[in-house]
């Protein structure tokens, strides 16, 4: 179906995609979500920290917005690296604005720190084409 041009279908799978609905507004997501309209896969939540879930550590809760960051940038850039200073605006549940993620520095240091990471974390960051991992 067209609508001045734009095939709707397309535009919808677009929103559906995780990556793209991570980088939709809190209120543009709700306005969605109201049409029954929902990601394809959850995103990865990236949680507030004053709404973190009962088990989920501070360093669970800061890879998982890393992650998010990441799979925004690979969705927009492909598989180039990300430059050290790149910082990466996603949006997480509970929160009215975006957050900042500084996204080169947290590959530098997820890549530094990666003998520390759950097999779970290290196959997400492959699926990412983070071949270090």
């Amino acid at each position: 179906m067209l609508m001045d041009g734009d095939d709707i279908g397309k535009w919808l799978q677009q929103q559906k995609n995780p990556g793209t609905w991570a980088r939709l507004l809190p209120e543009q997501q709700e306005r969605l979500s109201t049409l029954g309209i929902k990601p394809l896969e959850e995103p990865s939540p990236a949680p507030a920290a004053k709404g973190a879930t009962k088990g989920t550590s501070k360093a669970q809760q800061a890879f998982q917005r890393g992650l998010t960051a990441l799979a925004q940038w690979v969705e927009r850039e492909g598989h180039r690296p990300v430059p050290r200073g790149h910082s990466e605006q996603i949006a997480v549940g509970g929160e009215a604005e975006p957050v900042v993620i500084k996204l080169g520095v947290w590959v530098s240091n997820t890549r530094a720190r990666r003998d520390k990471l759950t097999q779970e974390q290290l196959d997400a960051l492959r699926k990412l084409g983070m071949d270090w991992a």
